[in-house]
């Protein structure tokens, strides 16, 4: 499962380290850790967790409950960084950002643990995909993606 990496000091952390991977458009930073836990006060709370909040109710016999939960532990969190200059388009963008989170989830048992930002770094030409959203652009991104992510499971 992965998680995101929403705090801006944990994306200033990943990308002070070198890119693990590079390719025309794409570079992929990563550091081994965690994300920074929320300063005190501003995590959001859950109203089950309130003392007058229902207890969740649970189909598991005892003995199974802790192995469920361990199941479910976030190992990789996920950043994109997609600046405006490099893809004008809102359109551009939503695309890229679906195509990375995808290579992602297909990557992620080999990838290692820890904070990964996927970075756009230059722009993919306008005259060779004029559509914002084209199959081409897709396609091109996908098999870019594909072999990022291939070159950091092997580095």
């Amino acid at each position: 499962m992965l998680g995101r990496i929403v705090r801006s000091v944990d994306f200033e952390r990943v990308l002070r380290c070198a890119p693990r991977a590079r390719t025309a458009h794409f570079a992929l930073h990563h550091l081994r850790g965690r994300p920074t836990p929320p300063a005190f006060g501003h995590a959001k709370r859950d109203p089950a967790d309130l003392s007058t909040g229902e207890a969740p109710l649970s189909d598991l016999p005892v003995d199974d409950s802790c192995a469920k939960a361990s199941q479910s532990v976030i190992r990789h969190w996920l950043g994109l960084v997609i600046p405006k200059r490099h893809a004008r388009r809102s359109v551009t963008r939503s695309l890229l950002k679906r195509q990375i989170r995808a290579a992602a989830g297909r990557d992620e048992a080999a990838l290692g643990d820890g904070l990964w930002v996927v970075r756009l770094r230059s722009p993919f030409d306008v005259r060779a995909f004029p559509s914002a959203a084209s199959d081409a652009l897709k396609a091109a991104a996908r098999e870019e993606l594909a072999a990022l992510f291939r070159q950091a499971v092997r580095s």
